[in-house]
């Protein structure tokens, strides 16, 4: 995603356009530091927190997280100031316990923890001193905050490493902001935790291999890594991700031809096993969201073409799965192409799945479309929304029909009834009677609130 002044362009641009067409943009809004002598909070029961790497105020644009109220869908006037914690917030991840969030920044390369009751930088415990920023060894597209809500971890493919190729796992200590620990993975690029937190799924570019880290010999400092090879008869084939049925159980997702491989597909992975289990063979698989009995799976196969022409754009394509047996249910759904890593389940069965690097094309025609489908799980109806851009956010609104999405730098709603942009009600949080519209550059969303009854 650019920033700079090419990214406030095209993100004034699409404000422009967007409040001509009559669509609200709620991407990021409020307040801030800068401007008040005293941090005021929102005072919100159920917060929605925006990363906004161009929020103005003033004269200048400043690094935020937004505030949006996720029961009435109005921006607070308060946020949270990151100017000298995060420059450039993007990814964000949340703890288990709702009480931290930690954002990274690729400016600098850095993650800050934010203290969610306060609404404002962290403290060390039992101290007023605010947490450090924490300085990685490179960019990070994949971290997690384990169970106990204090140990956290980030990916860093290209974490230099003495004596061996690029890449490691960090381990940090969001109570202090110091890195903890940090394993050598050569070209880690994603990572998933089990639920209990005791084990790490390393997926490296360009591997067939699984690298298994186990938390506690991390910490009596032993070499807590396991690799998991494979054998001709049970192999992995560019894993690049997985969702855990348990503490030990999981599926993995091998990205195959889309990731320089031979066959996508989904395998069985028990923790504590030398050799993977069975794989079931599907179009594409970069990522997956489990939903009960159904294993929703999506990707890019390459050279499918989408539409008619040799010309025509490659297109994505979601697989339903058996959860428990692990047949193909339902194949060949086709949504927008790039390569696939966000799902979320709204309510009414509506799956949206995002991603970036599509064609921008429209997969039923030619007009400009982004990264962003969706599947109606009952009717397997799919519409790819016109805007445009990187899907980078997906959140659903737990007891809402609502979907926050950020993609193209702007933050939208949309509606599970219609899969179409809602436009809240008047309220007398709107400015001249309409939606409080604030530019910026929106990234990440997550909800940090327990769901309201």
């Amino acid at each position: 995603m650019p920033f700079g002044v090419r990214g406030l362009k095209k993100a004034f641009f699409r404000i422009v356009l967007l409040a001509a067409l009559g669509l609200p943009i709620v991407s990021c809004g409020g307040g801030n530091k800068s401007t008040s002598n005293q941090h005021k909070l929102s005072g919100l029961r159920y917060r929605a927190f925006v990363s906004n790497a161009l929020f103005p105020a003033g004269t200048a644009n400043i690094p935020v997280i937004n505030i949006v109220d996720a029961l009435k869908d109005t921006v607070s006037l308060s946020n949270i100031n990151l100017i000298g914690s995060a420059n450039q917030p993007t990814l964000m991840a949340v703890s288990p316990d709702l009480s931290r969030t930690m954002v990274f920044s690729p400016s600098g390369d850095t993650v800050a923890v934010v203290d969610n009751t306060t609404e404002a930088i962290a403290d060390v415990p039992g101290t007023t001193t605010p947490v450090p920023t924490i300085a990685l060894p490179g960019s990070t597209e994949s971290m997690f905050i384990a169970k106990d809500n204090i140990s956290a971890y980030a990916a860093i493919p290209s974490a230099s490493v003495t004596g061996q190729a690029p890449g490691a796992v960090v381990a940090m200590n969001l109570g202090t902001g110091a890195i903890s620990a940090t394993i050598p993975v050569p070209n880690a690029h994603y990572i998933v935790g089990t639920p209990d937190g005791n084990h790490i799924l390393v997926f490296s570019d360009d591997s067939d291999n699984v690298t298994v880290i186990s938390t506690a010999l991390i910490a009596a400092n032993g070499d807590p890594r396991t690799v998991v090879t494979g054998t001709p008869q049970a192999h992995f084939d560019r894993p690049v991700w997985a969702i855990f049925t348990d503490n030990t159980n999981a599926y993995v997702f091998n990205c195959g031809p889309e990731c320089g491989g031979v066959s996508a597909g989904v395998t069985t992975f028990a923790i504590g096993n030398s050799i993977p289990g069975p794989t079931t063979t599907v179009s594409g698989a970069s990522y997956a969201l489990l939903d009960g009995t159904n294993l929703y799976v999506a990707g890019t196969p390459p050279h499918t073409a989408c539409g008619a022409g040799t010309t025509a754009p490659t297109c994505g394509i979601l697989t339903t799965l058996d959860a428990t047996s692990l047949a193909v249910t339902k194949s060949g759904v086709i949504i927008t192409d790039g390569y696939h890593n966000r799902m979320a389940m709204g309510s009414n069965g509506q799956l949206f799945i995002g991603g970036h690097d599509c064609s921008n094309v429209n997969i039923t025609g030619g007009e400009v479309r982004g990264c962003l489908s969706i599947f109606n799980t009952t009717t397997s109806k799919v519409v790819v929304p016109p805007q445009i851009g990187d899907a980078t956010g997906l959140q659903a609104i737990a007891g809402r029909n609502l979907v926050y999405v950020c993609q193209g730098g702007a933050f939208t709603i949309y509606s599970t009834l219609n899969d179409l942009v809602y436009i809240p009600p008047y309220n007398s949080n709107y400015l001249n009677g309409t939606p409080n519209v604030i530019t910026g550059q929106s990234f990440d969303v997550v909800i940090v609130d327990p769901p309201t009854s």
